[in-house]
């Protein structure tokens, strides 16, 4: 069995990168109701602040900062992930490994997560969020995607005007769309 290494900070900020197993699908999209109930029972049976959030086709990224004293962002996680997929009622092939392990096929078994060191850290991932539809080639800007918390942020003065993407298009290695920042996409 793999050992995961996760640096778990009680009350801590985290980024976090979660998806489909299948890459471009578009099932968080295409029910994104489901999705958003799935997050809102866990949210009340587990507190956390939601500090950004971005639902993609295949994928999301999310800021949670956890109550003071508590690192279980493991279990939010699960939760969220088996209650979207019994709520689609997705079925898909598995193997024995998945089986043993009550998986379903839908989402790949982990996720990324990155602890965040600072205000200038933080800012750094909100703006991920924000902006990375664009990255996608999803939309033209930020606030032209509907499953971004940008639109709260912006009405609660939290994301500056005109946010633009935290990558130059058409520079090679600063992320156009399609291209990897060197996270596990």
């Amino acid at each position: 069995m793999t050992a995961y290494r996760r640096l778990r900070i009680p009350g801590g900020t985290y980024f976090f990168t979660v998806r489909l197993a299948r890459r471009g699908g578009s099932e968080l999209v295409d029910h994104i109701g489901h999705l958003r109930s799935a997050y809102a029972v866990t949210l009340l049976e587990r507190p956390f602040r939601t500090d950004a959030i971005v639902i993609l086709p295949d994928h999301l990224h999310a800021v949670w900062t956890l109550p003071e004293g508590d690192d279980d962002f493991s279990n939010r996680w699960r939760l969220i992930k088996t209650r979207f997929t019994r709520a689609v009622g997705r079925r898909a092939p598995k193997g024995a490994s998945q089986a043993a392990k009550r998986e379903c096929g839908l989402w790949q078994r982990r996720f990324w997560e990155h602890a965040i060191r600072d205000r200038a850290d933080l800012d750094l991932h909100r703006q991920r969020c924000w902006t990375d539809p664009v990255r996608h080639g999803l939309a033209r800007r930020p606030q032209d995607w509907a499953f971004s918390s940008i639109h709260r942020d912006t009405r609660e003065g939290a994301a500056p005007d005109g946010v633009r993407p935290w990558f130059s298009p058409g520079i090679p290695g600063t992320g156009q769309a399609g291209q990897s920042l060197g996270s596990p996409r």
